[in-house]
């Protein structure tokens, strides 16, 4: 399953690209961290790295590399503005717990899975 881009959020990234004066996409991932297991990983991608796999939602490349694959497989990706807050919302359906702070979460994908990231 793919990882998508609401067209607010794909909106968000092409206009920061074009801003920042270069790159190719959004590199979106997960790390082991927090007291839930898994992090976002969430950076602006100058360049595809070989066997990186890439997503296209509204024009924008989202690039995920094969160890988070299994962990954010048929995520979305909004933007979200409440009041002064901007941020980027994950509506991930692999998530099975999160921790209270929101900083970190778990899914049903194996444990050995994890470690690999």
């Amino acid at each position: 399953m793919p990882v998508t881009l609401t067209e607010k959020a794909a909106k968000h990234v092409s206009n920061f690209i074009a801003r920042r004066g270069k790159g190719v996409g959004l590199r979106l991932g997960v790390r082991t961290s927090g007291c839930s297991g898994l992090a976002y990983k969430l950076e602006y991608a100058d360049s595809i790295n070989p066997g990186d796999l890439e997503f296209e939602s509204h024009g924008v490349k989202v690039i995920v590399d094969p160890k988070s694959l299994p962990f954010l497989e048929g995520t979305e990706l909004d933007f979200t503005r409440e009041g002064l807050n901007e941020t980027f919302k994950f509506n991930n359906p692999n998530v099975k717990d999160q921790c209270g702070c929101g900083e970190s979460f778990s899914t049903s994908v194996s444990a050995a899975a994890a470690s690999a990231t």
